[in-house]
């Protein structure tokens, strides 16, 4: 996935702070890891401040979340 999609996605999952957007966005982020590593997952995090919004905290591996 590249980053602008990636931005883009997150985008839409802000507008709304459910459980569900939260698991969205972890799931983003696990496809960004994939391919751009965790310094641009890190970088998503701090840019939409997912750590205040949605307990998402830079450092953290989301690579146990990427389909098989």
């Amino acid at each position: 996935m590249k980053i602008e999609r990636a931005r883009e996605l997150i985008e839409i999952q802000l507008q709304f702070t459910s459980g569900y957007n939260r698991n969205s966005v972890r799931m983003i982020l696990a496809e960004v890891q994939l391919v751009h590593g965790q310094d641009a997952v890190d970088q998503l995090i701090r840019e939409y401040d997912l750590e205040a919004r949605f307990d998402l905290r830079p450092g953290e591996d989301y690579s146990a979340l990427r389909r098989r």
